[in-house]
């Protein structure tokens, strides 16, 4: 097997690293606040629409392992999109709304980490504290991707934990006798067994996005064909199991009508089970979640800026690097700086909204994009998935992108249309520069 091309970025990401970061950036803050609203939707049957998005999720994750495998770049699915369209404007709108997606999230990110969860050891002012939160993220961002990635591991580590946690106390109350196993056949009075489904769904999708942000660290991973699928897709299959757990367990162990809407959802599992689990460690778990999907979101956001100035799809100075430490500093201070500024914007929940349908379009074009480079060859070998996946991931974008109310898709559209004038006046300023220098 020949080797896979090199960057100018250094490659110190080994598969166990890659795995953990996966896992983290997955597992995240979602699944801490979600489950409530997942019962709402959905029900007793809270195992459910969390099996259908890890079924949808894992139909796009393939096209990414095939595309990543095959193009080890940083700049992810802006890299596809270029290659597989020939068309810069489809490119840059692509990794902007990977961009957007990226920025908008760490805002939400930011604001949560700001609010109830902190609350429980102080109080502070929520946007001061939101900036100082992106501001040291931005810090560990630029350090390195090796520390970057190890505190990432520490971080996974805690959260993780604080699932299982959840997982063990639910199992023993149930192991003895207690709860009630009907409940995961409940649906709600007011919807039928599908609709309840598939409108849990939407909201479990959000706890499964996150792998891709691990395209765009492509370049800093050591035998990225080999390594980067087993670390997906294992990444993925873990968090499924955990999630289905947490969805079947729950559900037994108290009743969904007193789970549904929760914002503390897993505290009120543990709660039911008789276990006796301080707020504050909870607390102080979720904070860790939290601070966790930053740092990884902001570490694809920049990566991405990086590698679209490298494509000549935004200004050069973002790909300007740190010579000892090899990150990208520019773009780590321009993608820190919009999300400072989207903090004030809205809340978390709208963020959030906002954050999946951006993603829908972006994993739209990468499911497309597999099938259209499937005759593009590369020198080395990199994984295949069947022919019928990526199309089986287009549908599944479809069928979410459905789902989502008119007032979402306005705030998307105006980021995109912001996209379409920054694509313009790059051009224009680029051609210009043209112009002068053949002047002189």
């Amino acid at each position: 097997m020949s080797v896979e091309p090199e960057g100018k970025l250094k490659r110190k990401i080994t598969g166990p690293l890659l795995y953990l970061f996966i896992l983290g950036d997955v597992l995240g803050a979602g699944i801490y606040a979600l489950v409530g609203e997942i019962a709402a939707e959905s029900g007793g049957a809270i195992w459910a629409p969390l099996f259908v998005a890890l079924v949808l999720s894992m139909l796009t994750a393939a096209s990414y392992a095939e595309l990543v495998s095959k193009y080890p770049k940083a700049g992810g699915t802006a890299i596809f999109a270029e290659r597989a369209f020939r068309s810069p404007l489809v490119s840059f709108l692509v990794g902007f709304c990977m961009l957007a997606a990226g920025v908008t999230s760490a805002a939400g990110l930011s604001i949560a980490f700001a609010g109830d969860y902190l609350s429980t050891f102080f109080d502070a002012p929520t946007i001061v504290v939101a900036l100082a939160f992106l501001a040291l993220v931005a810090l560990l961002n630029a350090r390195g991707i090796k520390e970057s990635v190890q505190a990432n591991v520490a971080m996974t580590s805690v959260e993780l934990t604080g699932l299982l946690l959840v997982i063990v106390a639910a199992a023993l109350f149930v192991g003895t006798g207690n709860g009630e196993v009907s409940r995961l056949g409940d649906f709600p009075e007011d919807a039928t067994p599908a609709s309840a489904i598939l409108a849990g769904s939407l909201l479990a999708y959000y706890s499964f996005v996150g792998f891709e942000v691990s395209a765009n660290v492509a370049e800093e991973v050591i035998d990225t064909p080999r390594i980067y699928p087993r670390a997906l897709f294992a990444a993925l299959l873990t968090a499924g199991i955990i999630y289905l757990l947490l969805g079947v367990l729950s559900s037994i162990a108290i009743d969904t009508n007193d789970l549904a809407g929760s914002s503390s959802p897993l505290l009120d599992v543990v709660a039911a089970t008789g276990f006796a689990v301080p707020d504050w460690l909870f607390s102080l778990v979720a904070l860790i979640a939290v601070a966790n999907g930053a740092l990884l979101t902001m570490i694809m956001s920049s990566r991405l800026a990086y590698g679209m100035a490298e494509q000549g799809l935004l200004p050069a100075a973002l790909g300007r690097v740190l010579p000892k430490r090899g990150t990208p500093w520019v773009a780590i201070l321009a993608t820190t700086l919009v999300a400072m500024a989207l903090t004030l914007t809205g809340d978390l929940a709208t963020l959030a909204k906002t954050v999946v349908l951006l993603l829908l379009f972006v994993f739209f074009s990468t499911n497309l994009a597999a099938i259209v480079l499937r005759r593009d060859k590369v020198k080395h070998q990199h994984f295949k998935v069947a022919p019928p996946i990526p199309y089986l991931g287009l549908a599944s974008c479809l069928l979410l992108m459905s789902q989502q109310d008119a007032g979402i898709w306005l705030r998307a559209g105006l980021l995109i249309v912001i996209g379409v004038l920054l694509y313009v006046g790059t051009r224009f300023f680029s051609t210009a520069r043209h112009r002068r220098s053949i002047m002189r």
